[in-house]
């Protein structure tokens, strides 16, 4: 079993990180806004404002930035303000052992992945796939994924169903494990490295966005040919947006088919998370229950 951190209370200190790309400075009040909304004081970190071009500051400057958070007696929780691209630098300087003595809530998705795998696999704790908090600026993020912080706050079981978005069973049966993964591109960088994702015997979720069918099936296949397919228990395909022209998520839906029917293993596709609103955020690294033959997920709360 993973460790859970410890649930907010109203009142309580979050961090604010910009560990990967930068974000525009004039949109970040109303980030803070939506936080304080919840009940929570905040910090910004020193990343918050930095810029390298495509990244928010140096190397050091966002690496000593996560340690002072997670150091932090004060804040229990980090919120990723965007993704784009940076996580893999950092991955190999970060002190897991600092995260596992002090296990707080880690927030957010896309380039966010490679944290969750690497805190999963050597922090040992419970991480949240969730929206970053980019995605409140001139309010696109729906009340539907605001609502969905609230976990947080009062830990609950997710039931995912066809109440929530259309769903479409690749291959039927049920199956329990642990659930992991996020944006494929993502975990695919990993392999090779000491942080190559761990699929023996999990549900694996994947996202992605701006990918060419052609590249999803590269990749698909390259699990395919180590073997990270066959060894997961199931799967559950969230959303793939900003697909090629032409190009429909029933296409993505059909190269899945190719890659998982054979396998036997339960999918699940039609999870609205990822890029996409909602985008319905969800603990990694704890049980679930995927029934294929009735189309739910049923996740275990992620905070104690």
């Amino acid at each position: 079993m993973k460790i859970r951190p410890k649930r907010l209370q109203p009142g309580d200190t979050v961090g604010v990180l910009a560990p990967c790309s930068p974000l525009a400075m004039d949109t970040l009040p109303e980030k803070i806004d939506f936080l304080e909304e919840l009940g929570l004081k905040v910090k910004i970190g020193k990343t918050v404002g930095l810029t390298g071009k495509y990244l928010s500051g140096t190397d050091d400057e966002r690496i000593e930035d996560l340690h002072e958070m997670i150091e932090d007696k004060e804040i229990k929780a980090i919120f990723c303000l965007r993704g784009g691209y940076g996580a893999a630098r950092i991955a190999d300087k970060i002190d897991y052992q600092l995260l596992s003595e002090n296990p707080k809530i880690f927030w957010g998705f896309s380039d966010v992945t490679y944290f969750h795998n690497a805190f999963q696999e050597y922090s040992n704790i419970v991480t949240f796939h969730g929206p970053m908090l980019s995605s409140v600026v001139q309010k696109k993020l729906s009340d539907f994924s605001k609502r969905m912080f609230h976990q947080l706050f009062t830990p609950f079981e997710i039931q995912y169903d066809e109440r929530i978005s259309p769903l479409h069973t690749i291959v039927p049966g049920a199956i329990r494990g642990e659930i992991t993964g996020g944006n494929l591109h993502r975990l695919m960088s990993t392999m090779g490295t000491k942080f190559e994702f761990d699929a023996r015997g999990k549900i694996l979720l994947f996202e992605d966005i701006g990918e060419p069918l052609q590249k999803i099936d590269g990749m698909l296949n390259q699990l395919r040919l180590a073997r990270k397919l066959d060894q997961a228990a199931g799967f559950v395909i969230g959303d793939f947006a900003e697909l090629e022209k032409g190009a429909s998520i029933e296409d993505v839906w059909a190269i899945f088919e190719e890659y998982l029917k054979p396998l036997g293993k339960p999918a699940v596709a039609g999870f609205k998370i990822g890029h996409c609103e909602p985008n319905i955020a969800v603990p990694l690294g704890v049980d679930a229950i995927l029934d294929a033959d009735t189309k739910l997920l049923r996740i275990l709360p992620g905070v104690e």
